[in-house]
C-alpha cells in the first residue's frame, strides 16, 4: 500500500432507483451511453477511475483543474443530451470533488478522500457540482467558473465539518444559475427540565441490571458438575467456486448493482463466523470453466500448471482479456503484487483501458465483480439469408472511431475472431481465439462486463450473423417483451412468432400500438413491407420499429 495526494471525483444518479423502477431496460441502456461519455471526459483529462458501483464512478486526478474542468464538461455535455428526454426521465449526476490524502491498494484508493468526495457528491445539486474549500484555494483563480460559498456542513460518518462550494452552471442562455444551499438538519437539543428524568431513568435501570448480574452469578457458580463447554470452530472452508452470475452494477458498472443473494458476505452476516482472511488458501482447484475474459489456453493452464503450483500465487486480469500470473512467491503480497503488475504490463502495451484485478490469490477467488451477463446460448446462429459479409462502416450503433479501428485492427486479425455489440453501442472483439465459440464467448464476457448488461453477437470472423438493417437506422436492441410500443397484450404473441422466426423479420405500429409482422421474408424490403401491411389490418399510421433484433428509425 502506498500513500499519495490526489483529487477525488465521486459522481452519482440522482434518483436512479426511481429510473429503473419505470423503465429497468430502458435506464441500464442510456446509463451505458452517459457512461461512455463520462469515462471519455475523465481520460481525456487525465484521469483515472479507480472504483465503480451501480450508478456511482469514483476516479482520481493529479489536478484539482483538471477534476473540476473535466466535471464541468461531463455536466454540460449530458445536460445537452437530457434535453431529448422529458423531465422525468432525464439521467442526471450529482458530482463531489475534494483534494486528499488516500491509500492505494490493488489499484483501489481508500481514506478519508475517497468518503469526503462521496459527501460532497451527495450535497450537490441535481445536475451540479459540490467542491471542498482545498479544491475551491486551488481552482478559484485558474478557471472561469464562478462559486457559492456554502460554508461548513455536517456529513455522515466525517467527525470534523467540510467547508464546500458549490460549482454555478451555466444556463442555455449563457448566463449562471445561483445554487441553492443544502441545509443539514441537526438535531434539536433535550430541553433542560428533561435531564433529571433521563439520570433517574438510566439510575432506576443500572440498578436493576447490576441485580440480574449479580444473581445470575450466583446461579451460574453453583453448576460446579458440568464439564466446560466449548464452542465449536466453524469448519473450513470447502473448494471455492467462482462467483455465480448474478445482477451486474456494473462494471460496471454501473448498471444497477444488486449483490447475489448467496454472497459470502450476506451468508457471514446471517451466521456470526470468523470470515477467512484473503490469505486463507481453500482447498481443490479454481472453477476454470467460469473464469471469465480468458482463452482456452489460459484454462488449461490454471487447470494445469497454475493449480500444481505452491501455496504463495496469485492470478490477474482484466475485462479485456489480459491476465498475470506469479507462481511460488515467497509471500502472498508479492504473488498478488507481482500478478497484477504482470497483467498491467501487458494490458499498458496494447494500450487497453481497463484496469487489473486480482482473480485468485492461492486457490482462493477473490475476484468480486461476478459473473458478466451473458445472453442465453446459442451466442450466434448462421442463416444464410441474412449473412453478408462484414464492412465495419455498416456495424450500426458505434461511433465511428471504433469502425475505424476495427477496420484497422480486426479485419487484418486472423481467425477466429467474433464482435460483441452492446445495448448502448458498447463493443468489444476477440482475437485469436481457439474457436470461433471461444471468440464468441470472450467478446459477449467482456462486453457485459463494461456495458453492464447482456450482448450480442454481431461478427463472426469476416460476416455479420445478425440481419444488419440498411433502410432504417438501428438504435438499440429490440426486446418485444418490453417494449413500450407496443401494447401490452399484443406483445407475447410477437414474441411467440419471433422466436423461431428465420430470415428478414420487422415489426410495425400504429397510433394504438397494435403490432404487424413481416416474417421469415428473403429481403430487408419485404419483411418491412409485410410488416405495415399486416398492420394496416388492425392499426393506423403503421411505422416500422424494429428490423431484426435491432429497434429502428428514419435515417439521418
Amino acid at each position: 500500500m502506498k500513500r499519495k495526494i490526489a483529487a477525488i471525483f465521486a459522481a452519482d444518479i440522482a434518483g436512479y432507483s426511481r429510473l429503473v423502477a419505470e423503465d429497468e431496460e430502458e435506464t441500464l441502456r442510456r446509463l451505458a451511453s452517459y457512461r461512455l461519455v463520462i469515462d471519455d471526459f475523465i481520460a481525456k483529462a487525465s484521469g483515472r477511475i479507480f472504483n465503480t458501483a451501480g450508478d456511482a464512478v469514483l476516479a482520481e486526478f493529479p489536478s484539482a483543474v483538471e477534476a473540476v474542468r473535466c466535471a464541468i464538461d461531463i455536466q454540460e455535455s449530458l445536460r445537452t443530451r437530457n434535453m431529448a428526454y422529458p423531465p422525468s426521465r432525464q439521467m442526471s449526476f450529482r458530482i463531489g470533488i475534494t483534494i486528499g490524502d488516500v491509500v492505494e491498494r490493488d489499484g483501489d484508493l481508500l481514506g478519508d478522500g475517497v468518503n469526503i468526495a462521496a459527501r460532497l457528491e451527495g450535497l450537490a445539486e441535481v445536475g451540479g457540482i459540490c467542491v471542498s474549500r482545498a479544491v475551491h484555494e486551488q481552482v478559484a483563480n485558474k478557471l472561469s467558473v464562478q462559486f457559492a460559498d456554502i460554508g461548513a456542513q455536517e456529513v455522515k460518518n466525517i467527525p470534523t465539518p467540510v467547508h464546500a462550494y458549490m460549482v454555478a452552471m451555466r444556463r442555455e442562455d449563457g448566463t449562471y444559475a445561483t445554487p441553492q444551499v443544502k441545509k443539514v438538519a441537526k438535531a434539536a437539543p433535550a430541553p433542560n427540565w428533561m435531564w433529571p428524568l433521563v439520570v433517574g431513568v438510566v439510575s432506576v435501570v443500572a440498578i436493576g441490571v447490576g441485580g440480574f448480574l449479580y444473581f445470575t452469578k450466583l446461579e451460574t457458580a453453583q453448576v460446579t458438575s458440568s464439564p466446560a463447554t466449548s464452542i465449536a470452530a466453524a469448519p473450513a472452508p470447502g473448494p471455492i467456486a467462482a462467483p455465480s452470475p448474478g445482477p451486474t452494477s456494473t462494471m460496471a458498472a454501473k448498471a444497477a448493482a444488486p449483490m447475489p443473494t448467496s454472497s459470502p458476505t450476506q451468508m457471514a452476516a446471517a451466521t456470526p463466523m470468523p470470515i477467512p482472511s484473503p490469505s486463507t488458501a481453500s482447498p481443490g482447484k479454481i472453477a476454470v470453466e467460469a473464469v471469465p475474459f480468458i482463452g482456452e489456453r489460459q484454462r488449461a493452464f490454471l487447470g494445469n500448471e497454475y493449480a500444481a503450483a505452491g501455496d504463495y500465487k496469485a492470478y490477474a486480469l482484466n475485462i479485456g482479456g489480459f491476465f498475470g500470473t506469479a507462481l511460488n512467491q515467497p509471500t502472498e503480497e508479492a504473488a498478488r503484487n507481482g500478478a497484477v503488475d504482470q497483467c498491467q504490463r501487458r494490458a499498458d502495451a496494447a494500450q487497453s483501458p481497463r484496469r487489473c484485478e486480482l482473480y485468485a490469490v492461492g486457490n482462493k477467488v477473490v475476484y468480486s465483480h461476478g459473473a458478466p451477463p451473458m445472453p442465453p446460448q446459442p451466442w450466434f446462429r448462421h442463416d444464410a439469408i441474412t449473412e453478408r459479409a462484414f464492412v465495419p462502416k455498416d456495424l450500426p450503433m458505434v461511433r465511428e472511431q471504433a469502425r475505424t479501428r476495427l477496420e484497422n485492427i480486426y479485419v487484418q486479425a486472423a481467425k477466429s475472431r467474433s464482435v460483441a455489440l452492446g445495448p448502448g453501442g458498447q463493443y468489444f472483439w476477440a482475437l485469436g481465439a481457439t474457436s470461433v465459440d471461444d471468440a464468441a464467448r470472450r467478446s459477449l464476457e467482456s462486453c457485459g462486463a463494461f456495458a453492464g448488461s447482456a450482448c450480442m453477437t454481431v461478427v463472426v470472423d469476416d460476416v455479420f450473423v445478425v440481419p444488419i438493417p440498411t433502410k432504417l437506422r438501428a438504435n438499440g436492441f429490440f426486446h418485444a417483451a418490453t417494449n413500450p410500443s407496443i401494447v401490452a397484450d399484443g406483445r407475447d404473441e410477437v414474441v411467440r412468432k419471433l422466436g423461431d422466426a428465420t430470415g428478414w423479420n420487422a415489426v410495425a405500429v400504429g397510433t394504438a400500438g397494435r403490432p404487424g409482422l413481416g416474417l421469415k421474408a428473403a429481403d430487408e424490403q419485404t419483411a418491412i413491407n409485410g410488416a405495415l401491411a399486416d398492420c394496416a389490418k388492425h392499426d393506423s399510421d403503421c411505422h416500422v420499429i424494429a428490423i431484426g433484433p435491432f429497434t429502428v428509425g428514419p435515417m439521418n
